[in-house]
């Protein structure tokens, strides 16, 4: 009797993302959103922006990042020193654009400034012309109307826009997402109930309500966010709720069913999976909407609290000045390539997560 062999095939090794196995539908789609070149690139774009302004503190502030006198070390960009530390005549928080204050620290040490020495509700003293003044070395994107320096608005600005955004997308999507689910699970008088609620809910006029409540209380940020939250919510629902509709009565639902598993545990962990393609798709997209309007009650004046860096702001501040047209364009621009940078991301994400699309060379 002869001995047989047996060769066992080496399994294929799985596709892997960032040192970590990934599945092969995983694969698919971030090579699909490699493919579209605009919008891989747009990704890498506005996470630079991004990161860039998280530090915006250390970028452009009127406080220095490091301050050493009389042989000890002071950080004022996260504590405050009363002018006295350094030998001054007050007990108030130092001044540190201060030529008396500067000069009171060199004579005892030296201090450290940011690139900007501005922060967004900085005013520029020693302007040669009246404010808004034009761009120059000392103020790369001219000042505002109230001689605050553009740059470092428009830094700050941009940060506060995209975490609004990026918060409002987020909470959002998950009431969205289990609004949907419900809906489209139970379906019935549940779901007949609930679309009827969201008809009229969906028929007020958000933007006029929004500027009367704003009119109301003084706005914050977390403030416009929960009026913002009312409404925005709904954008997903109905994805989510046609996605529940049609994978409810699938035959590995009924199986679940039969064993006795709970709704809450196939709808989220054997229905959810589904719904989310359609979900992911559409982030992006409302991130972009978010800052939108944001940006318009900004504008209005019904957004964030006067003085705050704010796009829609700055927006208006060139309306308002014709005869500084950098304030105009700097506002523009920065609007117009945020959002733009958002859509092309968003439509990479879309053709990444659709099963129709095949993979090309270039996208875009």
């Amino acid at each position: 009797m002869t001995a047989v062999a047996v060769i066992k095939k080496p399994m294929p090794e799985r596709p892997r993302f960032l040192g970590l196995p990934i599945t092969p539908i995983t694969a698919r789609r971030l090579t699909n959103f490699r493919a579209n070149k605009r919008g891989y690139w747009s990704l890498w774009v506005f996470a630079a922006l991004f990161f860039f302004t998280l530090f915006a503190e250390f970028i452009a502030n009127d406080k220095p990042l490091l301050v050493r006198f009389d042989g000890a070390f002071y950080t004022p960009v996260f504590n405050i020193y009363s002018e006295t530390t350094f030998g001054g005549d007050f007990e108030t928080e130092a001044d540190y654009s201060d030529p008396f204050v500067a000069e009171l620290i060199r004579e005892k040490g030296w201090l450290v400034m940011p690139l900007i020495p501005y922060s967004f509700d900085t005013p520029v003293t020693g302007l040669t012309v009246p404010a808004p003044s034009p761009p120059s070395l000392q103020n790369w994107l001219g000042t505002d109307d109230q001689a605050r320096d553009v740059t470092a608005r428009l830094i700050y600005g941009f940060r506060i826009s995209v975490l609004f955004g990026f918060a409002l997308t987020i909470i959002a999507s998950f009431i969205g997402v289990a609004a949907g689910a419900v809906q489209g699970y139970f379906g019935g008088w549940t779901d007949l109930l609930f679309q009827r609620f969201i008809e009229i809910w969906s028929s007020l006029p958000t933007l006029f309500l929004l500027i009367i409540l704003a009119s109301v209380v003084q706005p914050t940020f977390w403030w416009l966010l929960s009026l913002m939250l009312l409404f925005s919510w709904m954008s997903l629902v109905g994805v989510v709720r046609a996605e529940f509709l049609r994978a409810r009565n699938f035959d590995y639902v009924r199986a679940a069913r039969a064993l006795g598993m709970g709704n809450g545990i196939i709808m989220f962990r054997h229905v959810l999976p589904n719904a989310m393609v359609a979900t992911l798709t559409l982030l992006p997209f409302i991130t972009a909407g978010s800052v939108t309007v944001l940006t318009s009650l900004d504008f209005l004046g019904f957004g964030m609290p006067p003085g705050s860096p704010s796009l829609g702001e700055m927006l208006k501040q060139g309306k308002d000045n014709f005869f500084a047209p950098w304030l105009g364009f700097t506002s523009f621009f920065a609007i117009a390539i945020m959002l733009s940078l958002m859509i092309f991301v968003g439509e990479a994400v879309r053709d990444a997560f659709d099963p129709r699309k095949q993979i090309t060379g270039d996208h875009g």
